[in-house]
């Protein structure tokens, strides 16, 4: 509960920048409000941890992730900025850096800065290599300065394009946290030699991630991007909220064994975890006001008919391993068919009933909440993130992408599993390039790989560098605190490293 003396610890607290302290205080001061209602059992779940709010404040007033339509306001020019459109790269570059600062989330800063590619191409015909590369680079520098968060996030289009070489080139050059990178691959229209530059670059700085771009667009539409970690939404839209279930509370909480954790458990803490996501929708569309009065919106780059909200679960492992236990099998996630079989039964329940769940004002997905195999956050202890093999206890590549992929087509909004490799790597990079297709013709939805050796560490979806960390307590980057806390109690930092050699199987062809 906020109090003054946490209000004056904030204002004291050195080791916070100026905006910093700003964005706590405010936090600080929403949470002094009541939150919006909800019954006695939800709000018990809650203060349990059994369902999670991710601490996105008593009073939302802001949608937790948008994704305003930039293509737009660069073609038509804003009323509200008072800005023309866009008619040359400078143009744009300048329009962008304006429109990110008038943009909210829940972190304070954008989570999504346009498909950058896409964004800029129309504009740098007749712009030498030279005149392109000094021009993107002082905008890139900007980007990380003006909005030290790693949660902000580009996309990179499917075809390999002057923009999208240059950006690789000044990530391994200025080996930024900012911004958060992933790479849409489609089978024919992404080159090799594209996502070779791509693996070249994760070696340097740990982006970008790789998208499934014909799976995201049969579920999302053309019109999508990845925000923040792995949040896979509408352009032009975004989601209201994002609420998740604790599945390892969950199963302890039961107590009766496999059957009963499905007949009554688990349909219990769903609808809990609906009825909290619900109330918070209600509030921020019909209480704060942000679709009425947002300039956003009333431009058009922000459409309500585009959001729905994310309905998130994480620590299936450790359910599964508790559920088996209560039946007498010593099996566990990621190294036993009938543990793997029972996670896969798990998601593909809580896939139906968030699919037949109606919810409000979610016309951007029909009416449903998205599924979403939520990353962590750096208080989650003893848990591991959504569907993903506990940290350490990694098996082998092929058996690893196995057990996880199966999940992924289940999981709209995103789902992540973050793979280290070693040295390796470096010296077979066309290997990686095959494990990655192959990946994504086994089901893959995302593919995010670590180099062990480089100054990143990738800890959710997002990178801190442990040169930051180093620095701590102090950060310029205000997600470097979050990054020094799953590292600290995580341990994100001792995933299994795999070895890629050139002939080793991809997924889809491997026995």
């Amino acid at each position: 509960m906020t109090s003054l003396e946490n209000i004056r610890s904030t204002v004291n607290d050195s080791k916070f920048t100026y905006r910093q302290r700003i964005a706590q205080l405010a936090n600080l001061a929403e949470n002094l409000l009541d939150p919006p209602p909800v019954r006695k059992q939800c709000t018990d779940a809650l203060e349990k941890r059994i369902i999670c709010d991710m601490f996105e404040g008593n009073a939302p007033y802001r949608p937790r992730y948008l994704l305003p339509d930039y293509k737009k306001v660069l073609d038509n020019g804003s009323v509200f900025l008072e800005l023309p459109a866009a008619k040359d790269f400078d143009d744009a570059l300048a329009f962008l850096l304006i429109m990110y600062s008038a943009t909210p989330s829940i972190t304070g800063y954008p989570v999504y800065f346009g498909d950058l590619d896409t964004l800029l191409l129309p504009y740098v015909d007749g712009l030498s290599d030279e005149d392109l590369y000094a021009k993107l680079k002082r905008f890139w520098i900007s980007l990380d300065r003006m909005f030290p968060d790693a949660f902000a996030h580009t996309n990179l289009s499917p075809v390999y394009n002057r923009v999208s070489q240059m950006i690789f080139k000044l990530e391994r050059e200025l080996l930024q946290v900012v911004p958060n990178i992933s790479l849409k691959v489609d089978p024919v229209l992404t080159s090799d030699e594209y996502i070779l530059d791509a693996v070249t670059t994760v070696f340097a700085c740990g982006k970008p991630h790789f998208i499934n771009d014909v799976m995201m667009q049969s579920d999302l539409g053309s019109q999508y991007a990845a925000v923040s970690c792995y949040n896979s939404l509408k352009i032009g839209g975004g989601s209201h909220t994002l609420v998740r279930i604790n599945l390892k509370k969950t199963a302890e909480e039961c107590n009766g064994g496999v059957e009963k954790f499905f007949e009554t458990t688990l349909p219990f803490y769903l609808d809990l975890t609906a009825e909290l996501m619900e109330s918070r929708i209600l509030y921020l569309v019909e209480e704060s006001g942000f679709f009425e009065s947002n300039w956003l919106v009333n431009e058009g780059l922000l459409d309500l008919e585009k959001f729905s909200p994310m309905f998130g679960l994480f620590g299936l492992a450790e359910c599964v391993n508790i559920l088996m236990e209560q039946e007498g099998d010593s099996g566990t996630y990621g190294h036993s068919i009938a543990a793997d079989d029972l996670g896969y039964r798990i998601t593909s329940f809580i896939a139906d009933w968030v699919s037949h769940r109606k919810m409000p004002y979610c016309d951007g997905n029909d009416g449903y909440a998205f599924l979403h195999s939520q990353s962590g956050i750096d208080l989650d202890l003893d848990v591991t993130a959504g569907t993903r093999i506990p940290i350490g206890t990694e098996p082998p590549l092929i058996d690893h992408l196995r057990t996880v992929s199966r999940h992924h087509h289940l999981f709209a909004s995103g789902i992540s599993d973050v793979l280290s490799f070693d040295e390796t790597a470096v010296k077979n990079p066309q290997a990686v390039v095959d494990v990655i297709r192959g990946a994504f013709k086994s089901g893959m939805r995302d593919f995010t790989f670590n180099l062990d050796s480089n100054d990143f560490i990738r800890i959710t979806g997002y990178l801190v560098r442990k040169s930051d960390l180093a620095k701590m307590p102090s950060a310029r980057h205000s997600s470097t605190f979050l990054g020094a806390g799953s590292v600290a109690d995580s341990h994100v930092n001792r995933r299994n490293v795999k070895r890629v050699m050139s002939a080793e199987s991809s997924p889809s062809t491997s026995s």
